[in-house]
């Protein structure tokens, strides 16, 4: 049987759907088609979140329900017009990504089956300096989706303390993100630094409901603020992205106001577009100014000096200096010289 196929118009170019009719989200039975009209119908936040930045693919070929897979590398028979930028990871390897310059990028992608966009926190005119600091709220097993937006306000307060300002945003899971635009001077050790002073900050204001702990043995019914997402790499959902889940959540941008009664399940890929037409999009302004991480470091500082030293990394990276061992507590040995394992696989 022969695929079916459409065509959109968008940002001047005509992009082609294949199996545009295809089920996409299961809960109200949007297709495909309706994944790509959410995404014109609120392109310009939807490119804010990921305009020159490296975008790894997350495809869902057979929709939210099915199998995925991440593709990193752009295939050799994209378009010509398809702009991509070239990273490196970790390892030594590097990639030559997709990176979005209009909302015609976008479409591409979800024709592929990428329902939500995950960029690095860099642009592509500069790799190696990231402009945006990335505070990702992880509720654990258990947790109340209450106590997600407590540590949310108090993520803000600790920013606003430090000279910053935050924008939140549902992760459109189960967790917030915020998102802070900062000068793009320091590297990725420096970003990570940061992450991990404000996780702590916060934990010593609301231990009862925040961790900074890596391990999950460790975090017990609490918000992890997930420092290692600011590690090289480390890709988060981007603003307005579409979540692969039955109900089309979206990583919605909402305003600080909002936050204490915000529901996860308001918005979606069917609410999202007719909020974004009535003009409420708290993200417009985000690029207006980038502010300077320099408070927040002097915070790290201070905590190195009282002895608090690096955490773990993720998985894979190589052994960092000053990095504690790469072991679960539990199963720590307590003989110098011991080994480190491989560590734990925190993806999410």
């Amino acid at each position: 049987m022969a695929k079916s196929e459409t065509t959109v118009e968008v940002d001047g170019r005509e992009v082609k759907v294949s199996n545009p009719e295809k089920p996409f989200f299961s809960a109200r039975g949007e297709t495909k088609l309706d994944l790509v009209e959410f995404y014109i119908a609120v392109g310009p936040g939807a490119l804010r979140g990921v305009e020159a930045r490296p975008t790894v693919m997350k495809r869902f070929p057979e929709g939210a329900d099915g199998e995925f897979f991440f593709q990193k590398r752009v295939p050799k028979w994209a378009p010509e017009w398809l702009e991509t930028a070239t990273v490196s990871f970790p390892s030594g390897r590097t990639a030559t990504e997709l990176c979005p310059m209009d909302v015609g990028h976008i479409v591409w992608a979800v024709n592929l089956g990428c329902i939500d966009l995950n960029p690095w926190p860099v642009r592509r005119w500069d790799l190696d300096h990231p402009d945006e600091l990335r505070i990702d709220l992880d509720p654990q097993p258990g947790v109340e989706w209450d106590a997600v937006r407590r540590v949310a306000l108090a993520c803000r307060d600790v920013l606003e303390e430090h000279d910053l300002v935050g924008y939140p945003k549902t992760s459109g899971s189960r967790g917030i993100h915020i998102n802070v635009r900062v000068t793009a001077k320091q590297g990725f050790l420096e970003m990570r630094r940061a992450a991990l002073a404000l996780a702590r900050e916060v934990e010593r204001r609301m231990p009862d409901i925040a961790t900074s702990k890596w391990w999950k043995e460790e975090r017990g019914e609490r918000v992890f603020i997930d420092y290692n997402q600011n590690a090289r790499d480390r890709t988060v959902a981007s603003a307005y992205s579409a979540r692969p889940n039955p109900e089309g959540c979206v990583s919605c941008p909402v305003t600080w106001d909002e936050v204490p009664d915000v529901e996860m399940g308001d918005l979606t890929i069917a609410t999202v577009p007719e909020r974004f037409a009535k003009g409420i999009d708290p993200d417009d302004g985000i690029d207006d100014k980038a502010f300077d991480l320099g408070r927040l470091l002097d915070l790290a500082a201070r905590d190195e000096e009282e002895g608090l030293g690096d955490e773990p990394w993720p998985p894979n990276f190589p052994k960092m200096p000053g990095e504690p061992k790469r072991v679960q507590p539990s199963r720590a040995r307590t003989s110098p010289g011991e080994g480190t394992s491989p560590g734990e696989d925190n993806q999410r």
